[in-house]
């Protein structure tokens, strides 16, 4: 008699992505259309461009926080204290009387998602196999996509039809749900808990970050994932909150398409998501990595030079293939490249490699909008995408395994010199 094979999904894991589903149809809802929310209240584009510069602070603030909680006293448990937060945040946006209220909206929601995100990142690879993460987290980050595909036309439908604050209304029921969830499960882990949880101090912070930044700064893989993340994210957010705007008021895309294009996107990236885990676990996280780019680059040079909405729709399925392909493989790829101690930190550190450099990019891309045309900054996260290819294929490679996990994560930063 064999032994039963153990699930890919616990039941934990289960009951937290649900929650985790829950709460991001209400940030699809807005996601797209927040740019849009920001004009409404009065913002010029230049203001547009002030305002998400400005709401980058918070999460330099708190990314590498939350990642350290969550290493501290337990995933769960910091995933509830960001979703009270995040809560706290969607009722700003219902009540807020002009955009600049709105930053403090953006505060409560950079600590949902830098306590959160990383959180979860960490906690799904503590649930599952080495050789099978890049599976689990395909399977886990395709269910999430459910997300896009409910919630993105549901916000463009609300907010086209009822306005923004309605929308916004339902976002915060949906979210309160996840939240009740979440502290529901965090008191369970901590009263089935044999030991008090680890209480954080300022010398275990520092201690986790010294050892963080000797990783990044040693040369090895988990410098160049640092790098490319980095720029990925530093040009990417020049245009990020820009996309909207272009599409909206440039090419004439209704409020309810932009919608329909974020599910055909969301679908696109489910469909092929699970097959981009197993490609991961079988041939490398590179292999993913570098053919997701090359359709996300591929998606973003037809966005800028196509007018029917056929093909803005062909696009967004190259755009949501290319991320079924990236994101299980980055995220396989960093919780093997770092120890168990610091998957938060670490997590929380890649979310967002956002910095004091990155901080003027929103503006930055407002300017280039405003001085070269609509489309010029958007040419910016492209060029940089296509350059840091070769890198990628060549520096992120993992060394090979020793038995043990804390050889790994001794040796990983030396590798690849």
């Amino acid at each position: 008699m064999t032994d039963k094979k153990a699930p890919l999904l616990t039941a934990t894991l289960i009951t937290l992505l649900f929650s985790m589903i829950v709460a991001n149809i209400g940030t699809q809802m807005y996601g797209p259309l927040l740019p849009l929310y920001v004009q409404e209240l009065g913002a010029d584009i230049t203001q547009i461009g002030v305002f998400f510069t400005l709401a980058m602070i918070a999460p330099l603030l708190f990314q590498i926080l939350g990642g350290w909680i969550s290493d501290s006293i337990g995933r769960v448990q910091a995933m509830a204290i960001g979703s009270v937060a995040g809560l706290a945040g969607y009722l700003v946006f219902v009540f807020a009387p002009s955009w600049e209220i709105l930053l403090l909206a953006m505060v409560g929601m950079s600590v949902a998602t830098s306590f959160v995100g990383p959180s979860f990142q960490a906690f799904v690879a503590e649930e599952s196999a080495e050789e099978s993460r890049g599976k689990v987290f395909g399977i886990v980050q395709g269910l999430f996509l459910i997300t896009g595909v409910v919630g993105a036309p549901l916000g463009g439908y609300l907010a086209d039809n009822f306005g923004f604050r309605l929308m916004f209304g339902v976002a915060a029921v949906l979210y309160g749900i996840a939240t009740f969830i979440r502290i529901f499960m965090a008191r369970k882990i901590r009263l089935a808990q044999t030991e008090p949880p680890e209480k954080p101090t300022f010398a275990k912070l520092k201690t986790s970050m010294v050892s963080i930044f000797g990783m990044l700064t040693a040369g090895g893989i988990v410098t160049w994932i640092f790098i490319s993340d980095g720029v990925g994210d530093v040009t990417f957010s020049m245009v990020g909150n820009l996309f909207p705007v272009y599409l909206n008021n440039i090419a004439g895309i209704s409020m309810t398409e932009l919608g329909i294009l974020g599910a055909i996107a969301s679908v696109a990236s489910m469909v092929f998501m699970v097959a981009g885990g197993a490609l991961s676990d079988k041939f490398g996280e590179r292999v993913g990595i570098v053919t997701g780019n090359l359709l996300v680059g591929s998606a973003l040079l037809i966005m800028l030079n196509v007018q029917t909405f056929v093909l803005f729709i062909v696009a967004w399925v190259l755009l949501g293939i290319g991320q079924a392909l990236t994101g299980p493989a980055y995220s396989s790829l960093i919780s093997k490249a770092v120890p168990t101690k610091l998957r938060g930190t670490a997590f929380g550190l890649f979310s967002t490699s956002l910095g004091i450099i990155s901080l003027p990019a929103p503006y930055i891309g407002v300017l280039l909008w405003e001085n070269f045309g609509p489309k010029v900054p958007f040419y910016i996260p492209l060029t940089a995408m296509m350059l840091m290819l070769p890198i990628i294929w060549f520096k992120f490679r993992l060394p090979k395994a020793p038995e043990t996990e804390e050889p790994i994560a001794i040796t990983i930063a030396a590798a690849e010199g």
